[in-house]
This record gives C-alpha cells, structure tokens and sequence, in this order.
C-alpha cells in the first residue's frame, strides 16, 4: 500500500534510514527502467523537481537540441531497496518526467497513462487493474551471462525437489512483500523454467510502477542466485511462452461497475461495451501490448497464448476470458499482452479502448465457448473471428491505421514508436536463422 509521503517525511525517512543513494528512475518509450543515481546530500534538490538530465540520450525521448529534462519526483513511491546494504541503503523515487518550462514531456509514458486516467475519472470511473506476469529462470554461462538452458522438467504446479526455481521464487516473493507488494501466489508454469507471481490488483498508475518493480526485483533476487529472469516472451521453441494477462475492472463511486447479477455471464451493459471497445481496437494496440519480434512466436496456436480475437466465460484460448467470480470479484481478462510491453503504454491503451466502447455502446459478438484452434478455416470464417496479428511488422501496420492509437499515444511517441518498431523488423528480416539453414541449405 503506498503511503502519501510529505517532503518533510521523506527527509526524515531517509536520514532515519541510513540512505545514502537514492535512485530516481524513469521509463522510456520502450519500457526500459532507468535510472538517475543521486546522493541524500541532493534530496532536497531533487525533491524541489530541480533534478535534469539529458533527454538526447535516452532512445526515443528527445533530439539534441531540446535535450534539457527535469524529473520530478512522485513522492508515494519512495522504497528502500531490500537487496541492497543496510548500511548506506539504496532508495528509489519513480519520477514523472518535464520539460524545462515545467510543462509534462509528451514522449513520457507514465504521462500517457496518466492522461487515460484523467479521461476515466472525468466519466467518473476509477481503472482497476491486475497483472499476472510469467517469467523463465535460466542459467548463466562461465563469463555470467544468460544462457536458455536448464536442467529441470517441472511442469504446472510442480514442487521441489522438481521445481529447481523454488527458493528463488520464494526469495523474490519476501523481497517483493519488503516493498509493499500484497503477493496473492506464486508457482511454477506450464513449461520447465517457468514461473509465475501474481500481485494483487491496483489503480492503473500504481500497478504499471509495480510492473517496473516487479521486472527488477525479479531480475535482481534471481542473479543472486546465480540465475537469469528473463520476461522474453518466447525464449524456448516448443513449450508455452510467458505472457502478462491483464485483469481489469471499472469502479463508480466505489462500485465495480462491471457486475450485473441478473445476466447469464454476471456482465453488466458497460462491462460488455467496454470488451467490445477492446476487441475493436485489438489489432491496432497490439503493437503496444506485445512490441517486440518474438512477441509473435508466442501468439500461435497450440501453447495456450490467444491468436484469434474472441471472448469467452471458459475458454482459455479466446483473447479476453471472463473469469467465474461475480459480484463486485467480476472482471475482464485480457490474455494478449506479454511481460515485455512498456505498461504505462499498455494500460493507456486497454483504458482508452475500453472507454470508447463505452461512450459508442459498441456491441460484442457471440462468446466463443469452444476451441478456436480446433475450428476448421471456414467455422472461424462463418464466426467472423479476426486474427491478431501475425508478425511485429503486420501489427505496425494495424497501429498505423488505427487513429485512435496515434491519440492515446500523443504525436511524439506514436511517431517514434512506430519508427522504431520499423527498424526493429527490418533488421530482424535481414538475418538467416539456423531453422533456414537446416530446411533450405541441403535442399537447394
């Protein structure tokens, strides 16, 4: 639970303390964590949003001659870092970030989010979100560096001695608990390597902070046990990828506004314009909530990842399930997205779509109940059902077309998003990869 710091307090805490380094971090359009490193002798400074750095160098934020950034910090998400020494303690302040006439930075994605929060709370709505993120544990090389190798072959639910992960997932889970996190479990996955921790649900801004968290934590707590986490969607050819399922739910006045109790599916009129409003825009924010090329190694049939765009009460191939909790418990799950999308960028979009449904009153087709992957090519024909897309570069196409995107992400970073995203894909294409090697080069 995040705790409203005064700046006085914050002083206080980290003299108390024994702070010495205080980490002001930030995210890039990407989703990269980063990081400005300043001593407790600079907090006040930092604290009076007098904190700059140089937006030219960060991929994506800014050219060389509007370079100057400020950071201002959000005084609630100060932590202290449990891994780090208690003596001379490492802090942490996530920051929102300026430009120098004091004005938010349009290519900073905690920004976009914000605004989408902004445009709920004026229909009167607070976004409830939850995220379930997978992730695999590797071993490292000689030299310290990730490999995708392990020894073990625990499936789903496995304990030890066969799930080898078990103690550093504990680890990660009490570290996560020192700062803040409310854990509701943690197991191993389907696939040998994979583990999954849920966290319980938030307001959307502080649950993309706790995405960012949770990616470092985990990351951190796992090479000190001489692993490697990787939230690489798909790192291994033939077993289930890691995805990042959203659940989500819209309050009113501190009502879930989603539960109906007289509809067969526990759904109420909003709760199915807001799905139908995402299944519109899925093609065009699929570039956002899966963004990199081996997204799309994972959206395939047969592993449990969604590929068709659908919804349903049971089934867990659909793109969005309706899980069985009713009442104020009810909530969307949206199956798509992966551990690697930038979440501020994500949740702006899955918010926005979902409010367009609202105000439009978009209709949702017919709940797929049955197993999209075991329909033939005409049954998903006469269905209607739509794909998602395929490849980086297909879903680039489909942002592009999608105005709606272009708006919730603002001008600067839907430009330099799609630019990048671009580059990406051409220098992937360019590449010839074992498997072209092994089904061409005998053959031709």
């Amino acid at each position: 639970m995040r705790k409203n710091y005064s700046r006085e307090e914050i002083l206080k805490l980290v003299e108390e303390e024994d702070v010495e380094f205080i980490r002001l971090q930030f995210t890039d359009i990407f989703g990269n964590l980063k990081n400005v490193a300043i001593t407790a002798g600079q907090l006040e400074k930092a604290l009076d949003n007098d904190c700059m750095f140089d937006g030219s160098s960060i991929e994506g934020f800014a050219d060389v001659e509007e370079s100057d950034m400020y950071l201002h910090p959000d005084y609630s998400t100060l932590e202290i870092f449990p891994w780090r020494p208690q003596q001379g303690k490492v802090a942490r302040l996530i920051c929102d970030v300026y430009r120098p006439d004091r004005t938010p930075f349009a290519g900073d994605p905690r920004y976009v989010l914000k605004r989408a929060v902004k445009e709920a709370e004026e229909m009167g709505f607070t976004f409830r979100v939850g995220a379930e993120c997978e992730f695999f544990l590797f071993h490292l090389d000689d030299n310290g560096m990730p490999t995708t190798l392990t020894h073990e072959k625990a499936g789903y639910f496995d304990v030890g001695p066969a799930d080898f992960g078990e103690n550093a997932r504990r680890d990660m889970v009490l570290t996560l608990e020192d700062m803040g996190f409310v854990v509701e479990a943690s197991h191993h996955d389907v696939a040998p390597a994979q583990h999954e921790i849920s966290f319980r649900y938030d307001e959307a801004l502080t649950t993309a902070d706790n995405i960012m968290t949770f990616r470092l934590a985990v990351r951190t707590i796992a090479k000190r046990h001489g692993l490697h986490a990787t939230f690489m969607p798909k790192p291994k050819f033939g077993v289930n990828g890691s995805g990042m399922h959203i659940n989500m739910s819209l309050l009113k006045e501190g009502r879930n506004i989603f539960a109906e109790e007289k509809d067969a599916n526990g759904l109420s009129s909003e709760a199915y314009a807001f799905l139908g409003g995402i299944m519109e825009h899925m093609r065009g924010m699929t570039a956002v909530t899966n963004p990199i090329v081996n997204s799309y190694k994972r959206l395939v049939p047969g592993f449990e990842a969604p590929a068709y765009i659908a919804w349903s009460t049971t089934n867990r191939s659909s793109l969005i399930r309706i899980p069985a909790a009713r009442g104020e418990a009810v909530r969307i799950e949206l199956r798509s997205p992966d551990p690697t999308a930038n979440p501020y960028l994500a949740l702006a979009a899955i918010l926005r779509a979902g409010l367009d449904g609202i105000r439009r009153q978009v209709s949702v087709p017919e709940r797929v109940d049955c197993n999209i992957f075991r329909m033939s090519e005409q049954e998903r024909s006469k269905r209607k059902l739509e794909e998602l897309p395929g490849t980086l570069a297909e879903a680039v196409s489909c942002m592009e077309k999608d105005s709606f995107m272009k708006d919730t992400l603002g001008e600067h970073i839907f430009t330099k998003y799609v630019a990048q995203k671009k580059e990406d894909w051409n220098r992937y294409r360019s590449q010839i990869t074992d498997w072209e090697i092994n089904e061409y080069l005998n053959r031709f």
